[in-house]
């Protein structure tokens, strides 16, 4: 629990002022937890980093293999994002799209994300 915490905390200072994006629909995005948050901002950060290693791109396989458990948290948090939300797949697939979109864009942004990631993922027993 008190890494889950931690991992939550550290993804919030590091996102402090951001919020979810919009879909593309006239809907607007639901407001997210800061549990949501991070799960959505691990799960783009995971799939990057899994394409990465897959790419055989050396600053990915700096980090543990992630083809497999990150697949998993990716799925299993975009199912409970459909749960939690009322978005459907597609809204859910919008804003992973777009975090992942800016985890790539923004400079430095995936590296500063992994440390918290990576406790998310060790904590979630995947």
């Amino acid at each position: 629990m008190t890494a889950i915490l931690s991992a939550t905390l550290l993804l919030a200072m590091q996102t402090a002022g951001a919020s979810a994006p919009s879909p593309s629909t006239s809907a607007p995005a639901p407001a997210l937890s800061l549990e949501q948050q991070s799960g959505l901002r691990c799960a783009a950060a995971f799939a990057l980093i899994a394409r990465g290693q897959a790419a055989g791109d050396a600053g990915a396989l700096t980090y543990p293999a992630l083809g497999k458990r990150g697949r998993e948290f990716f799925v299993r948090t975009a199912a409970r994002l459909i749960d939690e939300t009322g978005l459907d797949r597609d809204g859910v697939a919008r804003l992973l799209s777009a975090e992942a979109g800016r985890l790539a864009q923004e400079e430095g942004a995936l590296e500063r994300t992994m440390p918290a990631c990576l406790l998310l993922l060790e904590s979630s027993g995947l």
